[in-house]
């Protein structure tokens, strides 16, 4: 019996040590650690890889040719712009690797994201299109049917087997076998049959979430898109408008409380902007299929499919720009089985709603007092951002994200936390416009990953880094922005000047650059600034500890505010958090964070300074209006 097992080596400068090159279908050779697999699935273990790999025999003949397709469409998108470039891969055979971090991330807030997973549209699309053509070439039913499946099973070689590419493969076979044995299609019983197989064969789907969303998107799609799209028809809408406002609408009904439970967030823009972009995926993935099978005979003709497939993509993802930039578009909500079943229950009201006339009244009340009560609450509540703000450490969770005030709309940002979606929504709320500088204080995820939503619709920002750094991770996270921003070494002694603020770099000294694997010496190599502003100064000492925090003695003058040291972990040297003298401490730390940050010693260590906290405070504003220091907060929603 084969147990899978999944291998994770460590990426440096862009490298995993040939780890990331190994094509599937290849036997490799390479040495690790072995570990218990989280998670309770079928996973048999966790390989930590050591040292390269080695390839000890290469893919079969099926995996080559899938390997060509992939490279032919790559290549037949080649000249394309950059975010069309990586999409009609995507869109068209799950190619991922070329999808900018910052697409990736307007997707997934837009309610698109699915766009860029090989599911059952992809199947339809293609066997669909080979019918039409069997039939129109004078083939027959029959021989119409074998050239779809033939080409199925040559699409289900090139993407592999994911959850969703299983679940479609059966299915569209079980329903093609029944089309050329002349029976009729059931779609529910053909699902339920091809569910009941996959899971026989590979048990391990019954504890996928992709699997279970693929399951549930279809069977939406079986059972609800019909009795909406004849609802709507009801309503005097044209046939095509129900049909594509009722396929969406089912497939996000159905999903809807999986991805509640999954993420603990809940999409409201996604049948919008899934109806708005619908024309531009059916005509990527026509396309797309055209250029790739084109490209295994003429290079040039691949390009010219290519053309329109990449026209199309650029209006999925100017629908996906647009939508990820709008303010509510994705709602936090309890996760697990409670947040599924609060889901339900709401979906079901929501329909009771539209056909119960009293019920609907009731509806229409209740909406009305949410609505009264959103704006008494936004009319007492106090004024944000505060006047005269200077300095805001963002709530975003387990990382740092702050932001220095410039001038009106203008800010420099410090670390972009782990989230893009939540360091926009705290730079959105302050109005900031322009960022002319981001500085990545050290390459770790949870003070650089949320780098695109900064970067997102501010052009000509430069990004500075601690001069120790490899620079491949803050490369990576830059990726995501349309225009690559100018990078710029953070060294000692540096004076940077944007309107009312000026920042001096006070370290990292110079030194050689730590190992990506030694957590404590890439922290000990953070980026250390100190802001000052008429009236207010603020050190910003990243994630130092204790050796770094020594090697700064002497160099930290009276400061009003201490941005605490690696979130308040209790890697702490006493004379550095005192030698400044600051009158209040910020914390930036997530709640219920596993590393108990921060803790009681730091804490403790921080008397007298007032002491606040992302993770009981929100978002912290320190303003200097008023010859005393006063501190803001905006609690969590």
């Amino acid at each position: 019996m084969r147990t899978p097992v999944v291998v994770m080596a460590m990426v440096r400068d862009g490298r995993a040590e040939g780890w990331e090159e190994v094509k599937v279908g290849e036997r490799v050779r390479g040495s690790g650690r072995f570990a218990v697999p989280d998670g309770g699935g079928l996973v048999g273990a966790v390989i930590m890889a050591r040292g390269p790999t080695e390839v000890v025999a290469e893919a079969g003949g099926v995996q080559k040719w899938a390997e060509g397709v992939r490279a032919g469409l790559r290549e037949a998108v080649s000249g394309l712009a950059a975010e069309p470039r990586g999409v009609v891969p995507g869109m068209v055979l799950g190619d991922v690797s070329g999808v900018p971090q910052r697409t990736h991330e307007e997707f997934r807030a837009a309610g698109l994201v699915h766009c860029l997973v090989v599911s059952g549209a992809n199947f339809s699309i293609l066997t669909a299109t080979v019918l039409w053509a069997g039939r129109w070439a004078g083939l027959g039913v029959r021989g119409a049917v074998v050239a779809a499946g033939v080409a199925a099973a040559g699409f289900f070689a090139v993407v592999g087997a994911e959850p969703s590419v299983l679940r479609a493969s059966v299915t569209g076979a079980i329903g093609l076998f029944a089309v050329f044995a002349g029976r009729e299609r059931q779609g529910v019983p053909t699902l339920a049959g091809a569910v009941t197989l996959l899971v026989l064969i590979d048990p391990g789907l019954s504890v996928s979430w992709g699997f279970v969303l693929s399951v549930t998107a279809t069977a939406g799609l079986l059972v609800l898109a019909p009795r909406l799209r004849d609802r709507l028809r009801a309503w005097g809408l044209s046939a095509r408008l129900s049909e594509a406002v009722a396929v969406p609408l089912a497939a996000q009904t159905a999903v809807g409380p999986v991805l509640a439970a999954m993420s603990g967030q809940v999409g409201v823009g996604a049948v919008v902007a899934n109806v708005l972009a619908a024309p531009g995926i059916a005509v990527t993935t026509v396309c797309g299929f055209a250029a790739a099978a084109l490209a295994q005979v003429s290079a040039d003709a691949a390009r010219w499919a290519a053309a329109p497939a990449g026209w199309a993509a650029s209006w999925v993802i100017a629908v996906a720009d647009a939508f990820a930039a709008l303010p509510y578009m994705v709602m936090p909500w309890p996760g697990g089985f409670a947040g599924a079943a609060l889901l339900v229950c709401c979906t079901v009201g929501a329909a009771a709603a539209v056909r119960v006339r009293w019920v609907r009244r009731l509806a229409v009340a209740v909406a009305a007092g949410a609505v009264v009560a959103a704006v008494g609450v936004r009319l007492v509540a106090p004024a944000w951002p505060p006047e005269g703000w200077r300095f805001v450490a963002c709530d975003v969770g387990q990382g740092d994200a702050l932001v220095l005030y410039a001038a009106p709309g203008k800010a420099v940002v410090v670390d972009a936390g782990p989230d893009p979606g939540r360091v926009a929504g705290c730079l959105r709320r302050l109005g900031v416009r322009n960022v002319p500088l981001v500085v990545l204080t050290h390459p770790h995820a949870d003070h650089l990953a949320g780098l695109p939503g900064v970067l997102r619709g501010r052009p000509r920002t430069t990004v500075a880094h601690s001069p120790l750094s490899a620079l491949g991770p803050e490369r990576r996270a830059a990726s995501g922005a349309r225009a690559s921003p100018a990078l710029l070494a953070a060294e000692r002694g540096a004076r940077w000047t944007y309107g009312a603020l000026t920042l001096d770099v006070l370290g990292p000294g110079p030194g050689p650059t730590p190992p990506s694997g030694d957590g404590t010496a890439v922290n000990n190599a953070s980026v250390v600034l100190l802001a000052r502003w008429t009236g207010l100064t603020v050190l910003l000492a990243g994630d130092l500890e204790e050796a770094a925090q020594n090697s700064l003695r002497g160099l930290v003058p009276r400061v009003d505010v201490l941005k605490v040291p690696h979130h308040g972990s209790p890697r702490q040297e006493p004379a550095f958090l005192a030698e400044g003298r600051p009158a209040v401490a910020v914390i930036s730390v997530g709640r219920d964070n596993p590393y108990g940050h921060p803790s009681a010693r730091t804490l403790s260590l921080l008397r007298p300074a007032r002491v606040y906290r992302t993770d009981l405070h929100g978002d912290i504003a320190i303003t200097a209006t008023t010859p005393r220091l006063q501190v803001h907060t905006r609690p969590h929603p």
